[in-house]
């Protein structure tokens, strides 16, 4: 059985990556990873409180560590934080991977995110920030993506579908 992830998300916060992903995850009959949950299960508490205690300099250092070990390890679906692309090793590790961008305009990047609860870089004027970092990592993603899925409007299960379509040979 390949340890090479069935297909890798990347998106911004909003996308869709951790509720596509486990939809996507079903319907391929793998498992699904987030390297989200890898660095809160490594840290011991929660991304919020590793921005506050540590800083985002050591979160970053954790999210690579998450990112290889997910590529490395993992067979299924790993949706990958919103800011892992900003790492060139990131980006150069995602060469050969199978990578769906889910694309998300404002508008429905703030519906979904609500007030950044929980997102330690959308604490202070969500919605600006927001935008910011989507404009910041849009050609980022764009680089890493072997496919881009939009999903404005849509229903995690409809993308979920579209994705699975897309991995079939």
């Amino acid at each position: 059985m390949s340890t090479r992830p069935v297909c890798v998300l990347v998106g911004a916060p909003g996308s869709g990556k951790t509720t596509v992903g486990r939809a996507l995850a079903v319907a391929l009959g793998v498992e699904f990873r987030d390297t989200d949950t890898d660095i809160e299960q490594l840290a011991g508490k929660p991304i919020p409180e590793i921005f506050v205690d540590e800083g985002e300099e050591h979160f970053r250092t954790l999210e690579r560590a998450a990112v290889a070990a997910g590529l490395a390890s993992h067979p299924g679906v790993l949706a990958l934080g919103g800011g892992a692309v900003l790492a060139e090793e990131n980006r150069a590790a995602l060469i050969g991977h199978t990578v769906v961008h889910l694309s998300v305009e404002l508008p429905d990047a703030v519906k979904r995110v609500g007030l950044g609860s929980g997102r330690p870089l959308l604490a202070l004027n969500p919605r600006a920030t927001l935008k910011h970092l989507m404009e910041q990592r849009r050609p980022l993603y764009a680089e890493v993506a072997t496919a881009t899925v939009r999903t404005d409007g849509r229903d995690p299960e409809e993308i979920a579908t579209e994705v699975a379509a897309l991995l079939k040979p």
